[in-house]
């Protein structure tokens, strides 16, 4: 077996960092964002995203200088301590063992009104096995499957924006257009203010968690500096057509202070363009958007934990490999941590699984902050001369603007009510974390000082 036959390749980089922007989140919880925020919601996603272009460009700089599947995580270990580097690792990796939990529990009811006869909770298990097996195989397995399901994504979205530009310049046959009426028609582009923009800020910038996991791919990737320098570099126009672009789309078609039709509002553009089965149409979108979710968690989620054990932060069995290079152990610990999650979301929904959600729902912005102060630290240490191609713009100018920009989002997390829990849970448990940092270093159990003969160590199948 060749070397590289089982490394991922660029096309799969490239298509796993433009899939993994389009999530079911743009396509369902776009319409609760424009219909609390007005026209105005382009600003919101437009300020999130760039935001995310500044952290992904951060990202890049330090993924193309020390490719490796740790990813922030090692970054953080480097530029603040070990601890920072433990924190961030198993904060990450409890993020997405919950949304595993909660696609599987999405895609399982999408599934279920197409086999009735069998319940939800037994249809999130069988999605989340299937998606585990494609990540046992191998990681080009991983690839091939993302690379497809992001392919369906892409195509899905570039349809409803084609449709739906056609609709608005008025040649789409039998459909009116609505011109700027619904820009500036109904109390104007803000209506509700500069301050729910701001808000809409707060909302979406979750929206583009999941742009970071290509810079964890690249660290098996075949060429790693050429993959990643493609896919952070792509970063800007992705923003700008698949969120900006389709977001400023739905708001000229659709009234904003019309919840009916912010529902669901690809259906109902769909339906404005007389396209039938515009409702099953988008259900097996959204479930493809579910399925390239759970799986890419289940392979950033095993990359993780096996990066922290190959430092020693973890249980030293979670760093062995197989024949093929995958940390099977770590796989399998993933998905059974999310298959326990996904059982709490149907035996305690509004007690056990809501705190599982709001403790892991402010982890997106930690992992950012770490992003960049780790990039500020290890920039300044850096000779010029060792510096990629590659390399942020303006600095230290635009890391402390981005430092900023998510402290204040964090702050005003704690004065927005809806995500008043999320922040106050999140910071529990990040400190819990911390606290078990330090407990975990003093106990000579087998997680600490992993000999390097036993790093990567291979497992038979």
């Amino acid at each position: 077996m060749k070397k590289d036959e089982n490394k991922l390749q660029t096309r799969h980089i490239s298509m796993i960092s433009i899939g993994g922007i389009i999530g079911a989140g743009l396509f369902v919880g776009s319409g609760s964002v424009i219909n609390a925020t007005g026209p105005g919601a382009i600003l919101s996603y437009g300020i999130a995203g760039f935001l995310v272009v500044l952290l992904m460009r951060m990202l890049g700089e330090m993924a193309v200088t020390n490719p490796d599947s740790g990813s922030f995580s090692t970054y953080a270990k480097e530029a603040i301590g070990p601890w920072a580097g433990y924190t961030v690792g198993w904060l990450y990796w409890f993020f997405w063992v919950i949304v595993v939990a909660i696609e599987a529990t999405a895609g399982a009811a999408i599934v279920h009104e197409w086999v009735p006869e069998l319940p939800i909770w037994l249809l999130s298990l069988i999605l989340t096995f299937l998606l585990t097996l494609s990540n046992l195989v191998s990681v080009k397995s991983f690839g091939e499957f993302e690379y497809w399901f992001s392919m369906i994504k892409i195509l899905a979205i570039i349809a409803f924006m084609g449709i739906g530009i056609a609709i608005i310049c008025g040649i789409f046959p039998n459909v009116p257009s609505p011109g700027t009426s619904n820009l500036f028609g109904h109390g104007g582009f803000t209506p509700n203010g500069g301050t729910s923009v701001f808000i809409g800020v707060i909302t979406v910038v979750f929206s583009y968690f999941g742009t970071e996991i290509a810079a964890i791919a690249a660290g098996e990737a075949k060429s790693p500096q050429k993959s990643l320098s493609i896919a952070i570099n792509s970063v800007i126009w992705r923003i700008l057509l698949f969120y900006i672009g389709s977001i400023t789309v739905l708001v000229t078609l659709l009234p904003w202070n019309q919840g009916s039709l912010l529902k669901s509002p690809y259906v109902t553009m769909l339906k404005m363009a007389n396209i039938p089965g515009a409702a099953e149409i988008m259900n097996v979108v959204i479930l493809v958007a579910v399925l390239s979710c759970l799986n890419s968690a289940l392979y950033t989620n095993s990359r993780m934990i096996h990066s922290l054990a190959k430092k020693g932060q973890a249980p030293r069995a979670f760093a062995k490999v197989n024949s093929r290079g995958v940390p099977i152990r770590a796989v399998w610990i993933s998905t059974i941590a999310s298959y326990i999650c996904a059982i709490f979301s149907f035996v305690s929904p509004d007690k056990l699984f809501l705190f599982l959600i709001n403790s892991s729902g402010a982890i997106g912005l930690i992992v950012y902050l770490s992003i960049a102060i780790s990039h500020l630290r290890l920039r300044k240490n850096t000779p010029k001369k060792n510096l990629p191609a590659m390399k942020m713009w303006l600095f230290p100018y635009l890391n402390y603007f981005t430092i900023a920009a998510i402290a204040i989002i964090l702050i005003s997390m704690a004065f927005i009510e809806s995500l008043r829990s999320q922040i106050f849970l999140t910071l529990l448990v990040t400190g819990l974390v911390i606290f078990s940092y330090f407990f975990v270093r003093r106990t000579p159990i087998s997680t600490q000082h992993v000999p390097p003969s036993t790093v990567g160590e291979k497992i038979t199948d």
